[in-house]
């Protein structure tokens, strides 16, 4: 028998109430409520606004209303499975309850049964069971009644579980297994393919839940990797990361060419690495990506940074600054001209630094103009310049178009040349406060990359005001952290920074943090500022271990004294401080 889809005739049934035609019995849901919206507003799941808002999404968009719901995050999945099963008297089914091979494959098209969303669980020859998103779909129930001219029982399937059987059970149905990832533009089929691909319904909702379930999880990055047998999934937590079940390899198209459209990249180009940006709504409130693709081997790797507005901290107490070194480092910001660098590898946090600095210098009296690439946050009051190297904007030619702007205050994202660097200086001498990033291990490392890199010294000791050089390390768990002794390898590590019988706080991990014992990260930093002894130090070219003892003696606590610190208060563990600060 050929593979069938909705049939007038099962129409025709259904809106007679010929339940025999249908193959309908007990089982099959011809009770309750109408529709979604009558068993959201009966069971009381949303407010009258909020349902009328989703209405007006479901409009526009053409999606179920029950999908509209799940990725806006006004209700989860779990819930609206609830809700059904309570509604109709079925029992909801797990994702290990559905079937490891197709059911009917003959007569039900997978097409049909990924446009409604239903699943069948078992055939036999006096019934079909099937799995629906949304049990209160009586024509998807008779429908398939009459396809396979037997009684339907049905049971309640989470959507993001059906999805992942579809993409399990049915991946060879339009998808191409021998992509190399490395040919030349698609020409204008495989263009049009990859579009129709991408515009799928299960993929969106496959993108949707990737980007949801992160954010849940407090990930900062996605990373999706192309293998020979498998999609590879890894989310980064806490700067570390951390392997999730992996996609279906078949899946590979479709997922990237949608987050390419999403980004406004070009789909077609496989062999170039690409950049750009995206927006989705998860539980209601926007979140930002930036994406960032490059080929391999076995397709386009992906990796998607999570920027989250309403995560962001923007003071320095939350971000883990020691009241004493905010108590320095305050004044410094607050001097009307000379530089400020904050210093350390990438993702140790400089930019979010940064961003903290200039919320405290955001004020009604003053013009704060940045220069950053890529423009991670949108910062109210501030004016905020992506470079385009391509037309000549670069991080040099932006700060000095900056000068005939007027500002107060001038951040620059990075100083990766001398052009910048000299730049910056000028600005600095001439009544302008400039804050920048270096990359460097140590505060007193990043005088002796400026002078390496051509700054003349005498320029570095009446510009420069002070250099932040921080790290990042994961805060433990407050509901799960315990007291213990150190280690002798730890103790090793350290030396005489820890005494012998010291206790320290150690990681054990509960359900709050995932099993990981750690939830978040703070700061670990050392301030140096410019005086007199250092400025000397600088004019007389020292290396960067003798600027560093003078620094210290002056007042500078170091980044490891500071880790230890932190450790002693219960905030890390002296693991994590050895893990980021054993080089600086």
């Amino acid at each position: 028998m050929p593979a069938l889809s909705p049939t007038a005739t099962a129409r025709a049934a259904l809106l007679t109430g010929d339940r025999d035609i249908a193959g309908a019995t007990s089982d099959t849901v011809l009770c309750g409520p109408r529709d979604v919206a009558a068993l959201i507003r009966e069971h009381a799941l949303l407010s009258t606004d909020a349902l009328a808002r989703a209405e007006l999404v479901q409009e526009e968009t053409g999606e179920a209303l029950e999908s509209v719901l799940t990725r806006l995050g006004m209700i989860s999945e779990q819930a609206l499975a609830e809700a059904f099963a309570a509604a109709t008297g079925l029992s909801i089914l797990a994702a290990a309850d559905l079937p490891l091979a197709p059911v009917a494959a003959a007569v039900l098209s997978a097409a049909f049964l990924r446009d409604s969303r239903v699943l069948p669980i078992a055939l036999t020859p006096g019934s079909i069971t099937i799995g629906l998103a949304n049990p209160l779909d009586r024509f998807t129930i008779a429908a398939i009644g009459f396809a396979v001219a037997r009684p339907v029982r049905c049971a309640v399937v989470r959507a993001s579980d059906l999805e992942a059987a579809f993409d399990r059970l049915y991946h060879a149905d339009g998808n191409r297994k021998d992509d190399p990832g490395g040919n030349a533009a698609a020409d204008e089929a495989d263009l049009e393919r990859l579009k129709d691909m991408a515009s799928d319904a299960p993929v969106i909702r496959a993108v949707n839940r990737l980007v949801a379930a992160a954010v849940a999880v407090r990930a900062s990055d996605i990373h999706i990797e192309p293998a020979d047998d498998r999609l590879a999934l890894r989310y980064r937590i806490d700067g570390v990361l951390h392997e999730q079940e992996p996609l279906p390899a078949a899946m590979r198209l479709a997922l990237v060419s949608r987050i390419k459209i999403m980004a406004a990249l070009n789909i077609a180009e496989k062999r170039l690495p690409q950049d750009g940006r995206m927006r989705l709504a998860v539980r209601g409130h926007e979140i930002d990506l930036r994406v960032a693709t490059a080929p391999s081997i076995h397709g386009e790797s992906v990796v998607l940074r999570i920027l989250d507005r309403s995560n962001l901290a923007l003071d320095f107490n939350t971000l883990g600054f020691d009241p004493a070194l905010t108590v320095r480092l305050r004044p410094i910001l607050h001097r009307p001209h000379g530089i400020v660098l904050v210093t350390g590898p990438t993702g140790s946090g400089k930019t979010t630094t940064l961003y903290a600095a200039l919320a405290e210098l955001n004020t009604a009296d003053r013009k704060l103009l940045t220069v950053e690439d890529p423009i991670e946050y949108r910062l109210p009051g501030v004016v905020q310049t992506q470079v385009a190297p391509g037309i000549g904007l670069g991080f040099s030619a932006a700060l000095r178009s900056f000068l005939r702007q007027d500002p107060d205050v001038m951040m620059v994202g990075e100083i990766r040349d001398i052009e910048t660097a000299q730049v910056a200086v000028q600005a600095a001498l001439t009544g302008h406060t400039i804050l920048s990033t270096l990359h460097t291990n140590t505060a007193a490392g990043a005088v002796t990359r400026l002078i390496d890199m051509g700054v003349e010294p005498f320029l570095i000791a009446s510009a420069l005001n002070a250099v932040l050089a921080q790290r990042l390390v994961r805060r433990l768990c407050p509901e799960c952290r315990s007291q213990g002794p150190v280690t002798a390898e730890i103790r090793q590590g350290l030396g005489d920074l820890v005494a012998e019988g010291d206790i320290f706080f150690q990681a054990n991990g509960c359900p709050a943090c995932g099993g990981s014992g750690y939830r978040g990260r703070v700061a670990v930093l050392e301030l140096l500022v410019m005086d007199e002894t250092l400025a000397r130090l600088v004019l007389a070219r020292a290396e960067a271990r003798e600027i560093e003892r003078a620094a210290v003696a002056a007042g500078m606590t170091s980044l490891i004294r500071d880790g230890i610190a932190k450790a002693r208060q219960g905030l890390t563990t002296l693991d994590e401080v050895l893990r980021v600060a054993s080089d600086s």
